[in-house]
């Protein structure tokens, strides 16, 4: 009788989304506690779309640049502990070998039934490093260009996020009209983006739009009471 295909379903986009996550979630919580902390001392909503903006620039840079050099520092990890990983595999390979075993052992491998694998590393070393890198260091190659995808998609989701709380800046002559207004599309866009990123990493979209809502509802809540002492 046949049967339908089996079909697994994974996320592959990861690296993505935590990009993402990060950047939204400054991108919407910073700016709209640094507009509500002024919207106490300035009447005007022009002067606060201006701090905004120029908030949502140095922010957006800054995470960036965060973001840059956070995968430029893991590519070189990765690449330094390959380098010694792949010298250890040529001359001390005795002890890498006890170490393949030791991991192999967690899984109910006897060393006689390690021996084909042992093999067939001393065939090709570049295999033997790779699973050195993976199973010993816990260590994954990180993908090419990834430093500066990472930049531009964390700066680009801090810009996105941050200007859902300032919009309605623009829109209402009014700073504390606004405030209202800026403070639930600030709630809605974190419940919709909460529900985005349950959806795609298997926490469900309820789940996810309820967790960030109250996760980055305290965190404003917490930046917008620090806004307020320091605007006066």
């Amino acid at each position: 009788m046949p049967t339908a295909p089996h079909i697994e379903r994974h996320f592959a986009g990861s690296e993505w989304l935590h990009d993402v996550v990060l950047g939204m979630a400054d991108g919407l919580t910073v700016p709209f506690a640094l507009a509500a902390g002024l919207t106490g001392a300035i009447t005007s909503s022009g002067l606060i779309v201006t701090a905004g903006v120029a908030e949502i620039a140095g922010g957006a840079i800054a995470m960036g640049l965060g973001g840059y050099l956070a995968a430029r520092g893991d590519a070189d990890h990765y690449a330094s502990e390959r380098h010694r990983e792949r010298h250890e595999v040529k001359v001390l390979p005795d002890e890498e070998e006890e170490e393949i075993i030791a991991i192999f052992s967690r899984y109910g491998l006897s060393r006689e039934e390690c021996a084909p694998i042992l093999a067939a590393f001393h065939r090709d070393h570049d295999a033997w490093v790779d699973f050195m890198m993976r199973y010993e260091l816990g260590l994954e190659q990180p993908r090419p260009g990834r430093a500066l995808r990472s930049s531009l998609t964390i700066g680009g989701a801090y810009v996105a996020g941050g200007l859902v709380p300032l919009i309605p800046y623009m829109l209402v002559a009014q700073a504390r009209s606004a405030l209202w207004v800026s403070a639930l599309a600030t709630l809605l866009a974190l419940a919709v983006f909460g529900g985005f990123k349950g959806r795609f990493t298997g926490a469900g979209v309820v789940r996810g739009a309820i967790q960030t809502v109250v996760v980055g509802g305290i965190a404003a809540c917490v930046a917008f009471v620090l806004a307020r002492l320091v605007a006066g």
